[in-house]
């Protein structure tokens, strides 16, 4: 997943992406409580964006965990 690429810098500068699972769930790693709720209501946009990508798994949801 190119992730930065499909939410752009302001976005990937305060998360990471963790890991995806086979069914296709993408855990990211942000970095506070604040951008946790913004990016969850985000969540059908950015699934949007990063399934554009012809050729590869699709990704059918994410879960934002706080980074520790």
């Amino acid at each position: 997943v190119d992730w930065p690429a499909a939410v752009g810098p302001q976005i990937a500068a305060v998360t990471q992406p963790i890991s995806i699972t086979p069914d296709g769930t993408l855990f990211i790693a942000v970095t506070t409580h604040s951008w946790m709720n913004e990016l969850s209501l985000m969540e059908p946009d950015l699934l949007a964006a990063l399934n554009k990508v012809e050729g590869r798994e699709k990704v059918r949801k994410i879960r934002f965990q706080l980074r520790r």
